[in-house]
C-alpha cells in the first residue's frame, strides 16, 4: 500500500524588502513520506525568497520530472525552476535547458562535497545559481513544522528572518555558484 502525503497549510506574510514585495500567502505544502520536516521548511523558505502569483509548489518527489517548486509566465514557459536538496547534474541541466532560471538551495552539513563532486559538471549552465543554507538554521526551521502555522519572512539586506510568534530563525546564504 503506498503511503500518502501529508498536508501542511501554512499562512505565510512576506516583508521583502530588497524586493519591494508585501503579500500574504496561503500555502497548501503536501510532505511525501520520505521528505524531513526540515526539507519541506527549506522549500517553504524558498517560496518566501521567490515569491509571486504565479510561483507553486510542484509535485516535487512524487514525480522526478519536476522540480520543487516553478514559476510559469502564461503561456506556460517556465521561467523559474527551484531545486531543494542535492540535485544531480543530470536534474539540473535539464532544468536550465527548459526555464529561463534555476535555483539550487542546498542544505545539508555536506553541501560543500555535493558541489565540489558536482561544479565542473553543470559550469556551462550560466543560468543556474546554487545557494547554500547553514544546517544549523534550517534545523531550527524544521523546528517551526506544524500542521497548520502561520509565519512571518522578513527580508532586508539579503539577511532572512522567519518567525512563527514564538521562535525567529536568521538564514545566512552562501553562493557556491551565481550571482553574489
Amino acid at each position: 500500500m503506498a503511503l500518502k502525503a501529508t498536508i501542511y497549510k501554512a499562512e505565510l506574510s512576506i516583508a521583502d524588502m530588497d524586493r519591494n514585495y508585501y503579500d500574504t500567502h496561503l500555502l497548501t505544502l503536501a510532505r511525501h513520506p520520505s521528505e524531513t520536516d526540515e526539507r519541506m521548511m527549506v522549500r517553504l523558505l524558498a517560496f518566501a525568497i521567490h515569491a509571486h502569483e504565479h510561483l507553486t509548489f510542484t509535485k516535487g518527489l512524487f514525480d522526478t520530472d519536476e522540480p520543487d517548486l516553478w514559476q510559469k509566465d502564461l503561456t506556460g514557459a517556465i521561467q523559474l525552476w527551484i531545486e531543494v536538496g542535492q540535485p544531480d547534474d543530470k536534474k539540473l541541466m535539464k532544468g536550465a535547458g527548459r526555464s529561463e532560471q534555476v535555483v539550487v538551495y542546498s542544505y545539508n552539513a555536506t553541501s560543500h562535497i555535493w558541489w565540489k563532486a558536482l561544479a565542473n559538471k553543470v559550469d556551462r549552465a550560466k543560468n543556474l545559481s546554487v545557494i547554500n543554507l547553514q544546517s544549523e538554521a534550517t534545523e531550527q526551521l524544521a523546528k517551526m513544522a506544524q500542521r497548520t502555522m502561520q509565519l512571518q519572512c522578513t527580508i532586508q539586506d539579503g539577511q532572512i528572518w522567519l518567525t512563527d510568534g514564538t521562535e525567529t530563525v536568521l538564514i545566512e546564504r552562501e553562493t557556491f555558484k551565481g550571482e553574489r
